[in-house]
């Protein structure tokens, strides 16, 4: 499905850029803060060719893109403390 967004044309460009575009970013960082979209889609939505493209977008808008929980750390940190010698 395809969904099409009319913006006046006295609106498509500001003092900051491509509405259009902004609008399109804002649509892919909420939908993946969400957890509706993922990196794959974000990447394909925006057009970026590299996961890494867009691991530095959701970066610069100050989004985490790694789901990575304290219980996570713990784990691999006990883990660690048994496979590495003392």
């Amino acid at each position: 499905m395809t969904i099409t967004v009319s913006i006046p044309e006295e609106m498509l460009t500001s003092e900051s850029g491509d509405v259009a575009r902004q609008v399109l970013e804002r649509v892919a960082l909420e939908g993946f803060k969400s957890g509706q979209l993922t990196i794959a889609q974000v990447r394909r939505l925006l057009g970026f060719e590299t996961r890494m493209q867009v691991h530095e977008f959701l970066a610069d808008h100050g989004v985490p893109w790694v789901d990575y929980s304290v219980a996570d750390a713990e784990r691999e940190r006990e883990l660690l403390k048994k496979v590495l010698p003392s």
